[in-house]
């Protein structure tokens, strides 16, 4: 097949990826652009994020994406329910597919695999080779990536279509009013409209593995147990993600590595939430901005990723507390324990900017879980 050339070829068509394209294109219009993505952009997902996650000038980037707003929050937890006046904001994966359509010519969308990977030149499953200036790999991980040590945090999500109206007017983040058997478990609902609710069984673990099947038995009873009839059922998605408990990022990135990485590839999550959205927005951004978009950008990004892995020593920290420390049904008392500080503290910890004064807030007092084993855990070598 010909060899095709292009300035810059990004694998993986998911959030970090798409968005990537979304911020060069704004920035580089002329940029030739190619993008190798196997299933559909976007994948199936929905993704969240509290406002004050994304700094306002790189609020642009995501606006658009949008599709539904509430003006706060509430978690439930069997000492105490709070409302929290932190906006919140969900994305559907479909809209990201539409918005990378829209700047990228269909001649520019590979729907293949990657079966070798350098850092200027990409051989697809089909036979093709891509060469570039540069390439950036943002595909997911592997199930254990090398150089980390990890807990999981996996979740089965379902659209439920329910006649009588749920009742619900804001989102419940987290409701650990459930069984907590099987490690840190809750009940996560986004309410649509006065009909739709999307529900979504998530729980923290020390195995990989999930049973979909099991998750939808336990939504489908949640569902019955607050008394709702359900007429339909839409969409489902599913995953496992890594709770980062430390590691050794020059294991996980080989200083030999010169392909760039972006998004979860390049550990640009947050360690214990998984959550991504924030920093696949602050990457873009700065990938726009200031990345070398040449032969450079395998180093640069490893620096990136490396600046940010430093940050987040202290939420490794934290996901030791969460699945060393605690035994599985108690590990909910952590984070009932966090939900009782000031919502600003909240708002900086999720967005991956906690304070010193935050960190020493966190952690004072009696802690949640027996006192031997945390203090076992925070000095547990990364």
């Amino acid at each position: 097949m010909p060899v095709q050339r292009h300035d810059l070829i990004i694998l993986g068509a998911g959030l970090s990826g798409g968005l990537a394209v979304l911020a060069l294109k704004a920035a580089h219009p002329g940029l030739d652009l190619a993008l190798v993505e196997p299933g559909a952009i976007g994948g199936n997902h929905l993704w969240s994020f509290f406002e004050t996650d994304v700094a306002a000038a790189d609020l642009p980037l995501i606006e658009p994406l949008i599709g539904h707003c509430w003006g706060d929050h509430e978690v439930s937890f069997p000492a105490y329910c709070r409302q929290l006046p932190m906006p919140y904001r969900t994305i559907e994966s479909e809209a990201l597919a539409q918005a990378v359509r829209a700047v990228l010519p269909e001649a520019r969308i590979f729907t293949a695999s990657a079966v070798e990977v350098a850092h200027n030149n990409v051989r697809l499953d089909n036979g093709a080779l891509l060469w570039g200036r540069t390439v950036l790999d943002t595909r997911g991980l592997s199930a254990e990536p090398a150089g980390l040590r990890c807990g999981w945090q996996k979740f089965v999500g379902q659209s439920l279509t329910i006649p009588a109206g749920h009742g619900l007017d804001r989102p419940v983040v987290m409701n650990a009013c459930v069984d907590q058997a099987d490690g840190y478990r809750f009940l996560y609902c986004l309410p649509f409209s006065p009909t739709e609710l999307f529900v979504e069984d998530t729980y923290y673990s020390n195995s990989p593995d999930l049973d979909p099947v099991e998750l939808e038995r336990r939504i489908a009873a949640y569902a019955d147990a607050r008394g709702w009839q359900l007429s339909a059922t839409g969409r489902r998605e599913s995953g496992v993600l890594p709770v980062v408990m430390g590691g050794d990022f020059d294991r996980f990135w080989p200083a030999t590595d010169r392909v760039a990485r972006g998004g979860v590839r390049a550990g640009l999550f947050h360690p214990l939430t998984s959550y991504s959205l924030s920093d696949a927005v602050r990457f873009a951004s700065w990938l726009a901005r200031e990345a070398p978009l040449d032969a450079r950008l395998g180093v640069a990004t490893r620096e990136y990723a490396r600046r940010h892995w430093r940050r987040g020593r202290f939420d490794r920290l934290l996901a030791r507390m969460l699945l060393r420390a605690a035994d599985p049904p108690r590990r909910y008392r952590v984070l009932e324990h966090f939900y009782r500080l000031p919502s600003p503290l909240i708002a900086r910890f999720y967005a991956g900017h906690s304070t010193l004064a935050d960190r020493i807030r966190i952690l004072a007092g009696k802690p949640p879980v027996a006192v031997g084993r945390a203090i076992a855990a925070m000095m547990e070598k990364e």
